[in-house]
């Protein structure tokens, strides 16, 4: 977590209201030298603020886009501290990318540290090496990771993914990534740094989760364990190797939180039921009792898109399903959290307007303050782990201002 000065008291003490309005007014007076990002999981209160609200990386695209078109000179990112890295990188030079809160990171892409993952890469390599395999491990990270480490797996041929196309991006690496397999290749994939993200995406592949995916946990390897609590064997019988790493929020729903809906079903009239839907970061347990899964993007076009009369109970952030049950409400559609647990990104909520007000105040001085600049080695490597991905989308996403055609050498 990185240090964020205290506001002063004209901020805090300043009602909603208040906070709204001036906010408004510092948005008017910027003009279209500032474009303002809002993730789905902020509260409704910075929501109203944000000129696009996406997951992460279509924020990140979609500030590229807009930035290019209006000539923009800040983005102002709420969301958390790898998303205004990813937003950093996409956009042209010059622009200037700002997180309202430096203390909002992302617990997730803490777990994965970029000595620690080199480490790893070191321990893993050998230890295969020594066993007399032949054959390529290939890095896949999460968008949800640090810019070191989407640099450590773009240096080492591999590439990024979202939840939306964690599965192409899984088949791709599977199958031999920037280079066909060769005679007698075999290919292991070490995927960072969601764990959940990586077992239920293998387990759609058809891979054994009991014998052919195994964990690497950096803490145990630092307390010696030289393969992070697998064994030599367990790693060389393994297809996937997933990194000890979770989403504090979406662990929070239980399969007995399924258990709890299916026994209410029991109470209602014949016929009626309420469909479990869960984002992958989940557990594998709740997953597999879901009636579905995917990503924010397919939660949300799931919601907008049911019939009249149903019901849906949601395992992902509260902030999102509190929006989304809402609006479905005013179409006759029942939607509620999965569990009653309060299932909030804390580290997005440190987001607020306060916060943001702040920001706008700071500029409009001619002060830029929270600045998140990602140093140019990182994100040449990053953006090439990015743009491969890209490549793998069917062409849904390019590049701004040129990258595109800047990287295509790298491989």
């Amino acid at each position: 977590m990185l240090w964020q000065p205290a506001l002063a008291d004209a901020y805090i003490q300043a009602t909603p209201a208040e906070l709204s309005a001036k906010i408004t007014a510092r948005r008017k007076e910027l003009g279209k030298r500032l474009v303002v990002l809002g993730h789905h999981y902020q509260s409704d209160e910075v929501i109203a603020h944000a000129d696009f609200t996406g997951d992460s990386l279509k924020l990140s695209q979609l500030a590229a886009a807009q930035v290019v078109d209006s000539g923009a000179e800040f983005v102002v990112f709420c969301g958390v501290h790898f998303m205004a890295e990813t937003a950093d990188m996409l956009t042209p030079e010059g622009v200037r990318v700002i997180l309202p809160d430096m203390s909002a990171g992302c617990s997730m892409a803490d777990m994965a540290d970029y000595e620690e993952a080199v480490l790893a890469w070191e321990a893993i390599t050998a230890s295969l090496k020594n066993q007399g395999w032949r054959g390529r491990v290939i890095p896949v990270t999460y968008i949800n990771s640090t810019a070191a480490i989407k640099a450590f797996v773009g240096q080492r041929g591999g590439a990024v993914c979202t939840s939306s196309n964690a599965q192409f991006v899984l088949e791709w690496a599977l199958a031999g990534g920037t280079a066909a397999v060769g005679k007698g290749e075999q290919i292991k994939v070490l995927f960072l740094p969601d764990q959940h993200l990586g077992r239920n995406t293998s387990a759609k592949l058809g891979i054994d989760v009991d014998k052919e995916v195994v964990l690497y946990d950096p803490r145990r390897s630092a307390k010696g364990e030289a393969l992070g609590g697998m064994s030599a064997k367990e790693l060389l019988g393994a297809k996937t190797i997933l990194w000890a790493g979770h989403c504090s929020v979406h662990k929070l729903f239980r399969p007995e939180h399924v258990e709890q809906i299916r026994q209410e079903e029991r109470s209602l009239a014949k016929g009626a039921r309420t469909r479990v839907l869960v984002h992958p970061e989940c557990v594998k347990e709740v997953v597999d009792l879901a009636d579905l899964d995917g990503s924010t993007e397919f939660i949300i076009q799931t919601i907008n898109s049911a019939e009249v009369g149903s019901r849906w109970a949601v395992g992902t952030e509260v902030h999102l399903v509190s929006r989304l049950a809402r609006g479905a409400a005013r179409r006759g559609v029942e939607v509620r959290m999965l569990s009653d647990c309060q299932c909030l990104c804390t580290t997005m909520y440190r987001i607020d307007q306060p916060h943001l007000l702040w920001v706008l105040d700071n500029l409009a001085q001619g002060k830029v303050v929270n600045e998140v600049s990602v140093h140019t080695e990182a994100k040449r490597w990053a953006l090439v782990a990015v743009e491969r991905m890209l490549r793998l989308s069917a062409g849904r996403g390019k590049l701004p201002n040129g990258q595109m055609a800047k990287l295509s050498n790298v491989d």
